[in-house]
């Protein structure tokens, strides 16, 4: 199984200023390259926990004592960290998005460039696939999902189309989407107006949001004193979350200030946002829109 090299690996795993003898969480194990690295910085007393619902994941399992990989959503983080009896953590590294792998394997629908049955389900246990997105949504709730998370302006009209054209004949594959939708994809544009749609059902499919926001609200909670987060982002609706969240503790509105005008955020920034090199995107193509942000607890 092919899984590409980790972005930002370095960069990320530093943020973590990892201790000897701490206890680490690695939320999208993925192919392992963050966790392995985190291993090799770590002593013997050290701990790693990873999280990873695709089952593919199992197959690069480290074995080490020191390494649980915990077969969930990593939106349930406090929880199955509390059955191995963890209450805080001195670290959590998050990769989000969609693995190499799962691009690169035409089945799991993810590409645009293979033909596969429109699935999109990174936990192949989920009931709602990419499939019934497409077939069943109401012509609203689509074009809801594609303005809202593709960020598509004619999310209207295409929502339109696919709805038209099913009642013709069921959409079934990825080439199948592509051929209703090909009035929509100038060639010029055709990849970067397809990754769109692809994000915005995968999006929905895997609920990624509501994942990443009940993972954040987790983490102040987990955090030893100096404890650090590390999130590599993807596009701008994660980076957006992730960004708001670490200045204010909130993903919308303002936080409340005490009569002294001082507010009560959980987490604050540790150094500059971090892009990945010209090198690195050279080598691995992935990392082109990545986004590194680290947070401590709030002093």
């Amino acid at each position: 199984m092919s899984y590409h090299n980790p972005v930002l690996l370095k960069e990320s795993v530093d943020a973590l200023a990892i201790k000897e003898n701490g206890v680490y969480v690695d939320v999208t194990f993925g192919g392992g390259g963050h966790s392995r690295e985190i291993l090799k910085r770590l002593g013997k007393n050290g701990k790693l926990f990873a999280f990873d619902q695709d089952p593919d994941a199992l197959a690069n399992e480290i074995d080490d004592e020191r390494f649980v990989l915990i077969q969930e959503n990593f939106r349930f983080i406090a929880r199955f960290l509390r059955f191995y009896r963890i209450k805080k953590v001195d670290g959590i590294l998050a990769d989000l998005g969609v693995s190499s792998h799962q691009f690169d394997e035409a089945e799991r629908g993810f590409s645009t460039r293979f033909e596969g049955d429109l699935d999109m389900r990174m936990n192949q246990k989920s009931k709602i696939s990419a499939k019934e997105v497409i077939n069943n949504y109401s012509e609203e709730k689509l074009a809801e999902i594609l303005f809202l998370y593709g960020e598509l302006r004619n999310s209207r009209k295409i929502a339109r189309t696919i709805v038209h054209e099913r009642g013709i004949k069921k959409i079934e594959t990825s080439f199948d989407l592509k051929e209703v939708l090909k009035e929509f994809l100038p060639k010029a544009k055709e990849h970067k107006i397809l990754a769109q749609i692809f994000q915005a059902i995968r999006i929905e499919v895997n609920e990624e949001l509501e994942v990443l926001k009940e993972f954040l609200q987790q983490v102040p909670n987990l955090l030893n004193d100096e404890g650090r987060l590390s999130v590599i982002s993807y596009h701008s609706l994660e980076d957006r979350l992730v960004k708001r969240f670490i200045q204010t503790g909130l993903f919308q509105g303002e936080p409340e200030k005490d009569v002294f005008g001082n507010s009560n955020e959980p987490l604050m920034k540790v150094g500059k946002l971090i892009i990945p090199s010209k090198e690195e995107i050279k080598i691995n193509n992935r990392a082109r829109s990545a986004k590194l942000r680290i947070a401590a607890l709030k002093k």
